[in-house]
């Protein structure tokens, strides 16, 4: 019996994740078609290319195929150890496919199990019955605010998406679609809209559409991770003398505490006040001391009385 090299049938690596391997098999589907491919043999091809698919995806049919694959070599008769098939832990294989449409090699290992109901590739029982294949799945950056990303909201984005036409061309047509923001969305975040994705063929779903969030950079505010940061600034007296003052959030205005001799770049935690989440992000006001301009002969005098009356030296550390 021929051993079928499944991972080779995708293009894919052993170690390839579910996603690298739905990715593939959906671009093989596409390319074999039989009601759009016009390649000679491109209806067995995309037998094989679903078959593979059929293993791959289910990881107890996957672990069973590694497993029983880890030993064979190319030119060697492949055949299943006694009493494999209907093993304990190997399920049934449920594409949706007659169980005629596989090959003897996957029949050796999962038939037997019978068709179950999931279908995922209806139709594949027979020559001109049709076949229906699952849409690909599209990812669209969406830019939003700081803001935004706090309180949630909604958006009414406009997407010039790919679609089959009659003729089974791909087309870009636009689509209007009302968004739902949710609060506390962070940058590189995706927000998943099923069956927003590219249309299948044959009647197969469509695939999801991911909007990959981007923020805006603030005027205000820097974000890390949940965590939001402000910069404070603070007349010289209120920093050596303490005080009150108030602090604009993205949920909005608190009133925070400046301890007496408070330093130039000392940070000041406001718990909660980052994005929402769970747990919520912190805000951090960074305290920048900024002196007032000696532009006027009465602020000069000031200065100079400060530096006759303070016995200070900002370098006595170097001593």
């Amino acid at each position: 019996m021929q051993y079928k090299d499944y991972y080779q049938i995708l293009g894919v690596s052993r170690d390839a994740s579910e996603e690298a391997i739905k990715k593939a098999y959906r671009r093989l589907a596409r390319k074999y078609h039989p009601d759009v491919s016009k390649e000679s043999g491109a209806e067995e091809r995309f037998k094989e290319v679903a078959e593979a698919y059929e293993v791959l995806r289910d990881s107890e049919k996957r672990a069973a195929y590694n497993q029983l694959g880890n030993n064979w070599r190319a030119g060697q008769e492949f055949r299943p150890p006694p009493g494999w098939q209907g093993r304990e832990g190997a399920r049934p294989y449920t594409s949706g496919f007659s169980s005629r449409d596989f090959s003897d090699f996957f029949e050796s290992l999962f038939g037997g199990m019978g068709v179950g109901g999931r279908s995922g590739f209806a139709g594949m029982g027979g020559m001109g019955s049709g076949f229906a294949t699952a849409g690909q799945d599209q990812t669209v950056g969406l830019e939003i605010s700081l803001e935004e990303a706090y309180h949630g909201g909604s958006r009414a984005l406009q997407l010039q998406m790919p679609e089959r036409d009659a003729s089974g061309q791909v087309v870009n047509r636009t689509r209007t679609l009302n968004v739902k923001i949710p609060a506390g969305v962070t940058n590189g975040q995706k927000i998943r809209l099923s069956g927003q994705g590219s249309a299948g063929m044959g009647g197969g779903p469509s695939g999801d559409l991911y909007l990959e969030v981007s923020l805006k950079p603030h005027h205000l505010y820097k974000l890390r991770e949940r965590d939001v940061s402000v910069e404070l600034p603070l007349a010289p007296w209120e920093a050596a003398l303490g005080c009150k003052v108030e602090v604009p959030t993205l949920g909005g205005t608190v009133t925070l505490n400046i301890p007496a001799n408070a330093k130039n770049g000392q940070k000041l935690r406001l718990r909660g006040r980052g994005l929402p989440g769970d747990p919520p992000g912190d805000q951090l006001a960074v305290l920048r001391i900024v002196n007032p301009p000696a532009d006027t002969d009465a602020a000069r005098q000031i200065f100079e009385r400060m530096k006759k009356e303070l016995p200070f030296n900002p370098r006595s550390h170097w001593h």
